[in-house]
């Protein structure tokens, strides 16, 4: 899949699970963390959808900041992994 079609499945996921407001933008270089969109929980919910909708499995050791913390580092992530 390529990292286009990657990155806007997981905008629209975190929009619809994660916002309350609609209109809150995300776009790929929105820190989830920084702007309280996601917290640790909220993380490992993300987490269980990438690896159900990607068939990606995400190591323990591979949950990092720098991989995670928005949807272009995702994205980047799942394309090198």
């Amino acid at each position: 899949m390529k990292k286009d079609e990657i990155t806007t499945i997981l905008i629209k996921y975190i929009k619809k699970e994660f916002t309350r407001d609609s209109e809150v933008e995300i776009v790929a270089e929105t820190d989830l963390f920084a702007s309280g969109i996601l917290d640790s929980l909220g993380l490992m919910k993300l987490i269980r959808f990438i690896e159900a909708t990607f068939d990606n499995p995400v190591p323990l050791i591979d949950i990092l900041p720098e991989n995670f913390s928005s949807v272009r580092n995702i994205s980047l992530y799942l394309t090198n992994a």
